[in-house]
């Protein structure tokens, strides 16, 4: 018996309601906030390995607190895209083209100046979020529209705990 070999489908059809160009639109959606997330994870990370000053031991678990969070957001919009059936871009060279996040400077030491820089990029992702809601729901997924409001809900959360630390961490 002679097997033929196709070529990969870019979407998998697995019986789920949401439209093949719907299910596309919201996977690129939740790819581009991944790479945001990767990149903020990290941008956490150089803080957290970087930061000196008064504050270090506060601050520095704190950006290790930040870090382990959005690691398992970035690890719920990933296995949401490919309950969609699409497919993950998350290696270094995709977070990096993808990343719509501020630069975060690599040279900076102070525990003031890493608050300042994480709570910039913070911001930006919470901004990005949102209208990745609204899309989700216009386009008749509740779930997507879920995940993204409890990654954004968690993201203020954050960011308000860091922002805290703004008249303290010279």
């Amino acid at each position: 018996m002679a097997t033929t070999t196709r070529a990969p489908r870019a979407m998998h059809h697995e019986g789920r309601k949401p439209s093949d160009e719907t299910r596309s639109a919201v996977v690129e959606s939740l790819n581009r906030r991944l790479a945001d997330a990767i990149d903020l994870q990290l941008q956490a990370k150089q803080a957290h390995w970087n930061v000196k000053g008064p504050n270090f031991i506060a601050l520095h678990d704190l950006f290790e607190r930040v870090a382990v969070n959005l690691a398992q957001h970035a690890d719920l919009l990933a296995e949401r895209a490919v309950q969609l059936g699409g497919v993950v871009e998350a290696v270094a060279q995709a977070v990096a083209d993808r990343s719509e996040l501020p630069r975060f400077p690599a040279r900076i030491t102070s525990g003031r100046d890493h608050v300042m820089a994480l709570t910039n990029a913070l911001s930006a992702f919470g901004g990005m979020l949102r209208p990745g809601i609204a899309e989700a729901e216009e386009a008749g997924d509740p779930a997507t529209a879920d995940i993204l409001t409890e990654v954004a809900r968690d993201i203020d959360k954050l960011r308000w705990l860091v922002e805290a630390h703004a008249g303290a961490s010279n």
